[in-house]
């Protein structure tokens, strides 16, 4: 990691880098952008198709009260992982249990899990209030690239391996049962485990996302490179390629442009908006196409 800084920090000097590669926490931002953007475009696809959209920003608030909870528990404020983890993870788990279980409409169990999360989060940060700078709690809302550490980066390089290594065996399976759960359970397709699997993945990727593009953030980004993707290609190999890269691009390009251009803009904010100009690109070659 250290050389990989020099590198960059002397290429910068050099003047064949940009001068924002001279900086240690815009390298750290940058491999955060190329490790986070092809998973988030990849499961991004598989959000769409499962109807997961609102599900993906529930955990993304539910990731307040878990870094609250981390902090009265004695964890340290700028990185509460255990709580933010441990009450993430039960919140989607459960979360999907009471879908499981219950007639009630899934977009309305979504809404009562996220409603309870946010005034739980809120309620909570009035006790840690005087341990937490008002400044950490934007960060953890919106982004910011200036937190990302060394221990993140190995906390987001182990979860995307975890998360690719799974799909790689199951990313077929995961669909069928997202399209067709009759004909996944007729192939012997345990159904209900693949959603859970799904579930845990979405949420393990959106605690490593937080700190870089925020907790309110990190689900537009799960959502909107597949939905640019869907409008250009039907053909399911290039929905998915095509969402990674659109979401790598976006990753990079909103990280490096607030800096390269010096806007006060936070890290998520300027990722998102770039991938919503994708977007819009793409609906307007749309309309055009079919006028």
């Amino acid at each position: 990691m250290e050389l990989l800084k020099l590198w960059a920090s002397e290429g910068a000097q050099s003047g064949w880098l940009l001068e924002s590669f001279s900086y240690a926490f815009m390298v750290n931002a940058l491999l955060a952008a190329l490790l986070l953007g092809p998973l988030l475009g990849g499961l991004g696809t598989l959000v769409i198709a499962k109807r997961l959209a609102f599900f993906s920003e529930a955990v993304g608030h539910a990731a307040l009260t878990g870094i609250a909870i981390g902090v009265l528990l004695g964890e340290p404020a700028e990185n509460p992982i255990i709580g933010l983890f441990c009450f993430c993870m039960l919140f989607a788990l459960l979360l999907h249990f009471v879908r499981n279980r219950t007639a009630v409409p899934y977009d309305t169990l979504v809404g009562v899990f996220l409603a309870v999360a946010l005034a739980g989060g809120a309620a909570l940060l009035m006790y840690v209030a005087r341990k937490i700078n008002i400044h950490m709690l934007e960060n953890v809302l919106f982004g910011s690239i200036l937190t990302i550490t060394d221990f993140d980066l190995w906390v987001l390089a182990v979860s995307c391996l975890l998360i690719i290594v799974t799909l790689i065996f199951t990313f077929n399976r995961i669909l069928l049962a997202s399209i067709s759960p009759d004909i996944a359970r007729v192939r012997g397709h345990h159904t209900h485990f693949y959603d859970y699997l799904f579930v845990m993945m979405i949420t393990l990727v959106t605690i490593a996302a937080v700190k870089i593009v925020g907790a309110v953030l990190v689900g537009a980004l799960l959502l909107i490179p597949g939905a640019t993707a869907r409008l250009l290609t039907k053909n399911m190999g290039s929905f998915v390629l095509l969402s990674s890269l659109l979401a790598t691009v976006s990753c990079l390009l909103g990280t490096l442009l607030p800096m390269e251009l010096a806007l006060p803009i936070p890290s998520g904010a300027s990722i998102i908006l770039v991938a919503a100009s994708f977007f819009l690109i793409a609906t307007l070659y749309r309309i055009v196409g079919k006028s």
